[in-house]
């Protein structure tokens, strides 16, 4: 089977290259508005769906998509447009308990599964010069919630995570690992 990973984000293509497969990446542009009724744990699932709906996979070939959306008292925190938007954001969640959710759609020519990963981060008190400094040398601006667990905010100032930390980088790997399997779809020399 011939993997499709459709996907810009560096993360995505570093884990999935961490996993041992060998892919291709596929660019599917589609508006990621979704309805305003949705619960925060259904937001980043339906993105997923969406782009995996907007591509037409061939025999033989599995399409992998996905979205991140990270929620804190269920307002959702996308990536943030500048410094000040980022600087909001990282200090909203100083000092309390959030919610990572990363969806992925694997689809087939005849089926489509989804599921949704969900991690609680807990972050310590973070001080505005912890927060300029952060922005200045890592510019979260591709990043929901404005910050990368695997950078120097999450290494210096996450208190607790409980669920998939791999999730919280935007890439459920356990579970797309096991999907991915029940599709005969391995890693390479495996």
């Amino acid at each position: 089977m011939k993997l499709l990973l459709a996907s810009n984000s560096p993360r995505r293509k570093e884990l999935l290259i961490q996993l041992g497969y060998q892919f291709e990446i596929v660019k599917i542009d589609v508006d990621e508005s979704y309805p305003e009724d949705l619960k925060p744990n259904q937001i980043a699932e339906y993105v997923s769906e969406k782009k995996a709906k907007a591509f037409d996979v061939n025999p033989n070939e599995v399409l992998l998509t996905s979205d991140t959306i990270v929620a804190l008292d269920q307002k959702i925190l996308l990536k943030p447009k500048n410094e000040a938007e980022a600087f909001e954001m990282i200090k909203n969640l100083s000092g309390k308990t959030h919610q990572v959710y990363t969806a992925f759609t694997i689809k087939t020519a005849d089926s489509e599964i989804s599921k949704t990963s969900k991690t609680d981060v807990e972050f310590s008190e973070i001080s505005d010069e912890e927060i300029n400094f952060y922005i200045k040398n890592y510019k979260p601006f591709d990043k929901a919630g404005s910050y990368g667990i695997q950078e120097w905010l999450g290494m210096a100032k996450i208190k607790n995570i409980s669920g998939s930390f791999y999730s919280v980088m935007g890439f459920p790997v356990d579970l797309v690992y096991e999907e991915l399997k029940k599709m005969n779809c391995f890693p390479e020399n495996f």
